[in-house]
């Protein structure tokens, strides 16, 4: 087995609750971009089209990314601008079929109290930008309009719930995470004194727990759980866009206990994890922090690792791969970085990349895509920097690749895309 190989084996076994071939949540089963997946193609789109198995028209547009369970492939939009004879805050939820991409079936979700008036955070009026996540039972959406809905596979609501406060900067911007029987939500709001940490119960809707989070401000990141020494960890990454000293925060997901918590800058990237070590940056510019993630209390004088000075706007969120810290920023700059010295391996341009918002995916053998429905770049993970293909769907958006079934699953603003090897 090679390195590459190893290291993403052993992430991809923290996620003992996803099925194999599953992407059940925001980057998959582990939160960390990972796929077990051999053989998935580097080449698609263009003028012939070629890999691209299917393309399936959307209802209405959005932010979030697409999860894949079985041959199921979920999907939250708004129609936006707004449909003429429609509500203003028509939120979809969508499933389609992943081998032929047909729409099984279309879903409204009642809005919750919030009116969107700052449309700037794009497709979908700024309402369908949370991934959902599912436990293979039922689909667990969040909406900007601040509701959290559960539906089961045949789309029928379970329960509905009012996200409450709704002090939020924009819109939402985190996705829901799925946890034993609870659904994790991180409020981030505005006035820092109502920020908090539920557990909501995935049967029923009901709060089993909260964690008042009095240190954090508004932010659009979401949270990552990851098991460090055998137990779990849930860490926030918040500082409402400046530095602080509590800009990374691990608690524990059962309960919400504060374990450790670390200086830095956080905002909208999720952290990255693997090699002994958790990297975050704010995704808005600033500091990059590494800190090893087994001490308790405040570990910034003990447990970090090393820092990077500062990282330009990256909206998407970081990977290790390998022993190297993977992080694209704007203007399309991609830096490599060895995650135990913080030595940097290299800097370098990919070519007209559709996005920066998008997060990677890495696979067993070594490549990492960067990867969207407009143009996407394949790189060979290692110390030196090696294109090794570049597509394009015309059709470009902000979001996340889902891998499943020996193929990735790409949402642009028109179309869902499924990618996979056509000569199979």
């Amino acid at each position: 087995m090679n390195n590459v190989l190893r290291v993403i084996a052993i992430e991809l076994l923290l996620a003992a609750s996803a099925l194999a071939g599953d992407w059940p949540q925001f980057r998959g089963p582990t939160g960390l971009g990972y796929t077990p997946e051999h053989g998935l193609p580097l080449t698609w789109g263009g003028a012939k089209q070629e890999n691209v198995i299917w393309k399936a028209p959307l209802v209405g547009q959005g932010c979030a990314s697409p999860i894949v369970w079985g041959d199921n492939v979920f999907v939250c939009t708004t129609p936006w601008p707004a449909v003429p004879g429609q509500p203003e805050r028509s939120h979809h939820v969508l499933c389609y079929g992943a081998h032929d991409g047909k729409l099984r079936w279309d879903r409204l979700v009642p809005p919750g109290p919030v009116l969107i008036t700052d449309h700037r955070a794009g497709p979908g009026g700024g309402y369908a930008n949370s991934t959902p996540a599912t436990d293979g039972k039922f689909v667990y959406c969040v909406f900007s309009s601040s509701v959290l809905a559960a539906l089961d596979f045949e789309g029928n609501i379970k329960w509905k719930k009012d996200l409450v406060p709704h002090e939020f900067d924009v819109t939402i911007g985190a996705s829901p995470i799925l946890f034993q029987d609870t659904v994790l939500w991180f409020f981030p709001e505005r006035n820092p004194a109502h920020s908090k940490l539920t557990a909501f119960d995935k049967a029923t809707g009901e709060v089993k727990w909260e964690q008042p989070m009095p240190h954090s401000g508004f932010a659009h990141s979401t949270p990552l759980v990851i098991d460090v020494q055998g137990k779990p960890q849930l860490l926030i990454a918040d500082s409402a866009m400046s530095p602080g000293a509590e800009a990374l925060t691990s608690y524990d997901p059962t309960n919400g206990k504060k374990l450790w918590w670390c200086w830095g800058e956080g905002e909208s990237a999720s952290p990255a994890y693997g090699s002994g070590i958790v990297y975050f940056d704010s995704g808005r510019g600033g500091p990059g922090v590494a800190v090893d993630p087994t001490g308790t209390g405040d570990v910034s004088a003990t447990h970090t690792k090393w820092k990077v000075r500062d990282v330009q706007e990256a909206l998407g969120s970081p990977i290790v791969v390998d022993g190297r810290v993977y992080r694209l920023h704007e203007p399309g700059v991609l830096k490599c970085w060895d995650a135990a010295s913080g030595t940097q391996l290299y800097s370098e341009r990919l070519p007209g990349i559709g996005t920066t918002r998008a997060s990677p995916v890495a696979d067993p053998d070594g490549h990492i895509f960067f990867a969207n429905a407009g143009k996407s770049v394949v790189i060979q993970a290692g110390p030196t920097f090696k294109i090794l293909a570049t597509n394009d769907l015309s059709d470009p958006n902000g979001t996340s690749p889902a891998v499943a079934g020996g193929r990735m699953f790409l949402l642009g603003t028109k179309n869902l895309y499924c990618i996979g090897q056509q000569d199979r």
